[in-house]
């Protein structure tokens, strides 16, 4: 539970409370799961799987980017090479978000 901000002011108990609540994270229940929410460019994904600490077993992150370049293989096809830059420009692919 968070500490509210006042109290943090003059309890110093509420203090310590905040900063190991921050510092530690919360103890996620064991398990797997996948969220993903719509992005201007698509499909922004987590697949989070959690042993039940407070630190993350595998978390996976699907950007949008990625379908974006699967695409690339069917769009540039018969396409000159010159051409293939022109095509990821007009994808909008980020290499940042892909390249990991």
């Amino acid at each position: 539970m968070r500490t509210k901000r006042s109290e943090m002011k003059t309890s110093m108990e509420a203090l310590i409370h905040h900063l190991k609540l921050f510092t530690q994270g919360y103890n996620v229940p064991p398990g797997a799961t996948y969220t993903a929410v719509d992005n201007p460019k698509g499909e922004f994904g987590v697949y989070l799987v959690s042993d039940g600490t407070s630190r993350p077993y595998r978390c996976k992150i699907k950007a949008p980017g990625f379908a974006h370049l699967a695409a690339l293989e069917k769009v540039g096809r018969n396409h000159m090479l010159a051409d293939i830059v022109a095509i990821i420009g007009t994808l909008d692919v980020v290499f940042g978000e892909i390249d990991r």
